[in-house]
């Protein structure tokens, strides 16, 4: 079913103090370490995991299963969905920036399906339009919560979308955009990058209590604690995908480049670039991904001069 959006303006927050269109090596010198937390959570991966990875495909594909679908999965980070990718019948290729990540989707790989040569693992730059163009195109291109992360958020968009074949599927998860409290989150994120490594941990945890707190009382007051408790051990299947909660918070804490976009931006950014929303799923106003569906029209002009939101005329 088609979502209905009314495109208002363009928006974007990015704050003075983001990495965006900084030098590379600026960027990696304050870049989250996204692959050592994806390597700690991979020692929790199970049947289950995989499974429940598996439907959240299954749901944001809008496919009961990916046979004879080709897949990209831009920014693999633990492999779990490229994995499931597989597992659904895909043939993938998993790349990442990350030289850690692109190590967790190669185990993922030797472990579950060794020597095959229906899941290629690369590492390279969703910002290296070279690179995406070597690719070739998929039937499906599919980017979880990555593209935020790359330091140029509509670059990155703009050679995921290219790499889409004409009527091929865009799935993205993006950082809402809450204003003020995403520029807060910002200043969270660069400080805890500036920590030892060994504080780190003592900080999440004390981003996370004011919340936690709160959801413990709420809880408690409706006499449910064991609601509070099944939100931490069962946050695998709460989460849809698998997931973990601590592996999470940690990667929302630290998660450097940071960018965040309305729903309203996207749609529109993409509309220009001969896509069609299928599926929206709103993260309701808060700090997680809105999730979409895009479908790429059937044609073969590609360039419409639209510059990114936020850019100058």
């Amino acid at each position: 079913m088609l979502a209905n959006i009314t495109v208002n303006k363009l928006s974007i927050v990015r704050s003075r103090d983001d990495v965006v269109n900084t030098p590379t090596s600026a960027v990696d010198a304050t870049r989250f370490a996204f692959g050592r937390n994806w390597a700690r959570f991979l020692r929790r991966l199970d049947d289950r995991r995989i499974a429940l990875a598996e439907t959240s495909l299954q749901h944001l594909t809008g496919l009961p299963d990916l046979s004879g679908k080709t897949m990209l999965d831009v920014g693999s980070g633990s492999g779990l969905f490229s994995l499931a990718a597989r597992r659904l019948g895909a043939q993938v290729t998993s790349f990442d920036y990350d030289s850690d990540c692109v190590a967790c989707t190669e185990s993922l790989r030797e472990r579950y399906e060794p020597g095959s040569s229906n899941w290629k693992v690369v590492r390279g730059s969703a910002l290296d339009r070279s690179f995406m163009a070597s690719l070739g195109q998929f039937d499906i291109v599919y980017s979880w919560g990555v593209l935020h992360h790359t330091g140029d958020l509509w670059a990155a968009v703009d050679n995921a979308a290219s790499a889409v074949a004409d009527g091929g599927q865009l799935c993205l998860a993006l950082y809402n955009d809450q204003g003020g409290a995403s520029r807060r989150w910002l200043k969270i994120k660069q400080l805890y990058n500036r920590l030892p490594f060994v504080l780190r941990p003592l900080f999440v945890g004390a981003v996370m209590m004011p919340f936690e707190a709160k959801w413990l009382l709420l809880h408690t007051l409706k006499g449910d604690l064991g609601g509070y408790i099944r939100a931490w051990t069962g946050y695998a299947e709460l989460s849809g995908r698998g997931m973990s909660y601590w592996h999470d918070w940690v990667d929302w804490v630290g998660g450097l480049p940071f960018e965040v976009a309305k729903p309203e931006t996207v749609f529109d950014y993409l509309a220009h670039r001969h896509f069609s929303l299928e599926r929206l799923t709103t993260c309701g106003g808060g700090h997680a991904c809105n999730e979409y569906m895009f479908r790429r029209d059937r044609r073969t002009d590609r360039s419409n001069g639209q510059q990114p939101p936020g850019a100058s005329a």
